[in-house]
């Protein structure tokens, strides 16, 4: 068959597939063409949708292949379906950054991390799949770690976990602080000081200097 026939093929099995499909899978069930041709066939099919600029498009995600449709048109989707986008609780939001830039990682060093009990967000991010167990720790205890899931990559549109965005791209995204140049006031007699808060802010903001990453991600449309 031509080249044009396999591109045929391979969009059509991509089209009545809900799941991201891997190049091992889809040369699985056309053995009888070439890895590299099939390979070929799906590079080919990903510059056709980009430059056709249509409202699909075919994108890597989670380790395979996904035809989608295109984030921006999220809006207009969500008014045939009626739905309301993904959303997440802060909480959630901070867990999933910590277990996806610390993993594999126990729910004692989530919660060190934290400062709080993360019991009840882990379970929910559990049902929810967007974490999974990956076995137990060996140290006393057996405690059970914890790594994201391959719905987490498919939900935040990610090929795999390091197309995270790191600390420096975070940073840049953030504005500047305006009073940071100016000079500490002096701190005298009759003024006042809210020194335990203060401390506070600055362990957690220390804490979880390393995993607000996540809060750039949004979710993408399928």
């Amino acid at each position: 068959m031509s080249g044009k026939s396999l591109k045929g093929i391979v969009e059509s099995i991509l089209f009545v597939h809900d799941q991201p499909l891997t190049l091992d899978r889809l040369a699985g069930i056309l053995e009888e063409y070439d890895r590299a041709d099939l390979r070929a066939a799906l590079d080919e099919l990903i510059q056709d949708y980009e430059t056709a600029e249509r409202g699909i498009v075919l994108i890597q995600v989670a380790g395979g292949y996904q035809l989608r449709s295109r984030p921006e048109h999220g809006d207009y989707i969500r008014r045939l379906n009626k739905t309301k986008g993904v959303k997440f609780s802060q909480s959630a939001l901070e867990t999933l950054a910590i277990v996806a830039y610390r993993q594999p990682i126990t729910r004692a060093e989530v919660e060190y991390l934290r400062g709080v009990d993360s019991g009840g967000v882990m379970k929910s991010l559990l049902e929810k799949k967007l974490l999974r167990i990956m076995g137990k720790k060996d140290v006393p205890g057996k405690p059970l770690i914890y790594g994201t899931s391959r719905e987490f990559l498919e939900l935040f549109g990610l090929k795999d976990l390091n197309q995270l965005p790191t600390l420096k791209e975070i940073q840049e995204l953030v504005p500047p602080d305006p009073f940071a140049d100016q000079p500490a006031l002096p701190l005298g007699s009759g003024v006042a000081t809210d020194s335990a808060p203060a401390a506070d802010s600055v362990e957690t903001d220390a804490s979880l200097e390393s995993v607000d990453s996540i809060d750039s991600l949004e979710p993408v449309e399928g």
